[in-house]
């Protein structure tokens, strides 16, 4: 994985807006219709082709595949490379994915929302035989296609991004093993495959968790947060394992709390999982600090310390709003936490994709694009600030301010829920 040795690295989280010309292949793959297969690939290459040729352009240094090739959504499309689920129809009122605290409190707010977005989980995925990776072919087309396109540009590196365990097809159903755990072991037995498959055609993959944060306001209440940490401590624990012997710094985790333009008034607070995050045995972590909700924990990092030769990708642009961010104000972002954590330690990056769903585009696509742009240029003025001279901070002092801080994040931890508590 690259650093951010002589000035501030770019990237994104993965999902890109599909181009119109796309969209109904991918609507057709979705619902089972018949389509034209050559058609298809050529629109999906050439699709992969101009979005790498867009980010090159704006100058975004390590950059991917918009996730084009994927059908449903950024978790959902594990559907078609895993073979074992069978899909059904919700019964009326069941649909878990309408639950939660945030969706309670706001009511109101979320119905209207749902009548403008398409939800994304409108079947359920229930396992009724061994979970086996059958994604091969799909996978290596989406390889092919990005190692074309990325031989026509100049970036730093590429990564894919796909799903973690924890996220693969959330919400799913189990009649197949004796526990979810099982079935949790399972998928990270298969997903294996597809990492690997990533990491051995010489790319990054970036694995995109965002049920871990966003399951606490699923769970808690009834439970309490020490019931969800427990769970979430199990979700690491079956990632380590499924990316055992995979290079650690070929692969980023990616952790957000949804993508949708919600309250997020019960999200779980950073510092409630930070120890367990980083417990992960990647080479980058992808956090989001960029968006109203979360900006506020980069002061996390006066405490908390990287583990050895790892990066901090934080957020630093939002794709949840159309504002454009100023570029001084990203840089100022960027500098923050560098100060901490060390410049050559930091990738700025966005707080999440741009279209975790096939048909969803968080912002209109100019908005996208000026917002990779303001990316770029608030890591060019960070750049400036940070590599004039006697700027930066030596390393062992930073290292010695990690050590020092590192414990006194674990003993603010509460230890129960507030909510839970009442």
């Amino acid at each position: 994985m690259k650093r951010s040795m002589d000035r501030i690295l770019t990237t994104h989280v993965g999902s890109l807006i599909r181009p119109p010309a796309l969209l109904p292949f991918l609507a057709a793959k979705e619902a089972g219709k018949p389509f034209d297969q050559a058609a298809y690939a050529q629109c999906l290459r050439e699709s992969v082709a101009e979005v790498v040729r867009k980010q090159a352009d704006v100058g975004i240094d390590v950059i991917s595949d918009g996730e084009f090739g994927k059908a449903i959504s950024w978790a959902q499309y594990a559907l078609f490379r895993l073979g074992g689920f069978e899909r059904r129809p919700f019964q009326a009122g069941t649909n878990p994915f309408t639950r939660g605290v945030d969706r309670t409190r706001f009511a109101e707010f979320y119905a209207d929302l749902d009548s403008r977005d398409k939800v994304e989980t409108v079947l359920d995925s229930v396992a009724v035989a061994p979970i086996k990776y059958t994604g091969q072919a799909e996978l290596q087309q989406d390889i092919d296609d990005f190692k074309a396109a990325l031989r026509g540009v100049k970036v730093e590196e590429g990564f894919l991004p796909v799903a973690a365990p924890a996220s693969v097809i959330p919400d799913r159903k189990n009649e197949y093993y004796k526990s979810a755990d099982d079935l949790q072991q399972a998928i990270g037995d298969a997903m294996h495959t597809e990492y690997k498959m990533i990491i051995d055609a010489g790319f990054l993959v970036q694995l995109d968790d965002a049920r871990a944060a966003v399951s606490y306001d699923r769970m808690v209440p009834p439970k309490t947060l020490k019931d969800y940490r427990a769970w979430l401590a199990k979700q690491v624990e079956i990632i380590n394992h499924a990316i055992k012997g995979l290079p650690r710094d070929k692969i980023r985790y990616h952790v957000c709390w949804g993508s949708w333009p919600g309250p997020h008034s019960s999200d779980v607070p950073f510092k409630d999982i930070a120890d367990l995050v980083l417990k992960v045995r990647a080479g980058g972590y992808s956090i989001e600090l960029a968006n109203p909700r979360h900006e506020h924990e980069w002061r996390l990092w006066e405490q908390l310390k990287l583990p050895k030769d790892a990066v901090l990708i934080p957020g630093v642009i939002s794709h949840a709003t159309n504002i454009v961010e100023h570029p001084e104000l990203v840089a100022e972002r960027i500098v923050r936490l560098a100060k901490l954590v060390g410049q050559e330690n930091v990738i700025a990056s966005t707080d999440c994709g741009f279209a975790q769903v096939t048909y969803f585009a968080r912002v209109h696509p100019q908005i996208m694009w000026a917002k990779l742009e303001a990316l770029v240029e608030g890591a060019r003025l960070a750049s400036k600030e940070l590599w004039r001279k006697g700027a930066k901070r030596p390393a062992a002092k930073r290292a010695a301010a990690g050590r020092s801080g590192a414990k006194r994040v674990a003993a603010r931890r509460p230890a129960t829920n507030r909510r839970a508590a009442g």
